[in-house]
């Protein structure tokens, strides 16, 4: 129950900032994959997930633009998915958003500001972003080995600008 509770917490947990960036909105879809290993899952169930298995949560922080809410990983059915809380937000202000799993748990620590740059290599391609804002879901593929990736962030793929980001704990 404490874990559920903290999840909540952490999801709710609320980081804003701003600089400027990019501008309008295109949503290309693209997949990439990494080889699977074997992944560990807590066995706390999910927040308003009947059956939901919690795996990771953690708030949103922001880079390039205001992003707030928080994200988990949860197992269902053996299907691995991130979601996004009902309090997700993000910047209209970007074309080509997507949602990636990211190897270092501190995106927004260890790239340069303003833009927030991701390297290829260090991040695994979810989905385009569905919406702007509010609770939203997202499959991860099998194949995926969600112990090789600490965080989410939300990118402009066309300009290589994290808008944010959040440590998965």
């Amino acid at each position: 129950m404490k874990l559920i509770r903290h999840a909540l917490i952490v999801g709710l947990a609320v980081a804003t900032a701003g600089l400027s960036g990019c501008a309008g909105n295109s949503n290309n879809q693209e997949k990439t994959s990494t080889p699977e290993k074997s992944s560990t899952v807590e066995t706390a169930e999910a927040p308003g997930k009947s059956g939901a298995i919690l795996i990771r949560s953690g708030p949103f922080v922001s880079g390039e633009h205001p992003t707030t809410g928080g994200a988990q990983l949860v197992k269902q059915n053996n299907q691995n998915r991130l979601e996004l809380n009902q309090v997700f937000a993000t910047s209209t202000s970007g074309p080509d958003l997507v949602v990636v799993l990211h190897r270092s748990a501190d995106v927004i620590s260890t790239t340069t500001p303003p833009a927030y740059p991701i390297n290829e290599g260090d991040y695994v391609l979810l989905a385009p972003l569905e919406s702007y804002e509010g609770a939203q879901s997202y499959p991860i593929p099998a194949n995926i080995n969600l112990d090789e990736f600490q965080s989410v962030a939300i990118w402009c793929r066309r300009f290589n600008a994290t808008f944010g980001s959040a440590t998965l704990k």
